[in-house]
């Protein structure tokens, strides 16, 4: 009997991994829904998803308690017999931005602790229990980082040295487990319209007047979420390890 495919979407509550996980569901997938503690946000995000008929369960877990994956990964995979697609969505901002010069050992911890050290030991003791368990369905590693990635941004060091890491972690996991059926992507979002970038909209708008990017408009959750949805569908099965600027063109090199 033919089963449906299961995707847990970390840091899913909101934003970027809320419209995630909405296109997931609509392409049948089983999903997974996660915060690291229980919100109004994420009680919200599953009313909306059982509304919407989607097979969804619910499980808490802040990814940067290493301590708490194995259990964690356990209980994700027990709940729809098994796992097809990780999306590693959650992840923080800087709490400040500031002088690169004053950032702080505390601010650069919260950022490696999240962004780094979180998703690569989840990705980690998923992909041991993915390897352990056949499947019919393309199986996937989807890593959200962010334009910064590549793009200096120095009121933010700390969360540019995060990201960036996560490009070399893409092509680490790819070239260790393409042996076992699972690709790797990652995925780089430019300019979002979210809650972690209301702060700075006033910013953005301005410089969208003055032409910020070829596609000169807001990118919006919608547009992360088709193309992880393409990915987890295996819309680019030959390919593996591979960047995919969702950016609205932002950083091609102009004149």
């Amino acid at each position: 009997m033919t089963t449906n495919p299961c995707a847990l979407i970390t840091g899913s509550s909101r934003g970027i991994g809320l419209g995630i996980i909405k296109a997931l569901a609509k392409e049948n997938f089983n999903v997974i829904l996660n915060a690291p503690k229980e919100s109004q946000a994420l009680f919200d995000a599953e009313k909306a998803l059982i509304d919407s008929d989607a097979k969804v369960k619910t499980l808490i877990l802040d990814i940067s308690n290493t301590s708490a994956h194995s259990q964690a990964v356990t209980e994700a995979f027990d709940f729809f017999g098994g796992i097809d697609c990780l999306v590693n969505n959650a992840g923080v901002s800087v709490k400040e931005r500031g002088d690169l010069l004053n950032l702080s050992v505390e601010s650069f911890d919260e950022q490696i602790d999240v962004n780094l050290k979180g998703t690569f030991f989840l990705t980690q003791a998923v992909a041991k229990k993915m390897i352990e368990q056949s499947s019919e369905h393309f199986r996937s590693i989807i890593t959200i980082s962010s334009s910064n990635a590549v793009a200096a941004s120095i009121e933010r060091g700390e969360y540019c040295l995060a990201k960036s890491a996560l490009e070399m972690m893409n092509k680490l996991f790819a070239v260790r487990l393409a042996g076992n059926g699972i690709n790797t992507y990652e995925i780089r979002p430019g300019l979002i319209n979210t809650d972690m970038t209301r702060s700075v909209k006033p910013k953005y708008d301005r410089l969208l007047k003055d032409g910020f990017s070829p596609i000169n408009r807001w990118g919006e959750t919608d547009d992360v979420a088709e193309t992880v949805t393409m990915l987890a569908k295996g819309g680019m099965k030959f390919s593996t390890g591979e960047a995919l600027h969702i950016d609205g063109g932002l950083l091609i090199n102009r004149y």
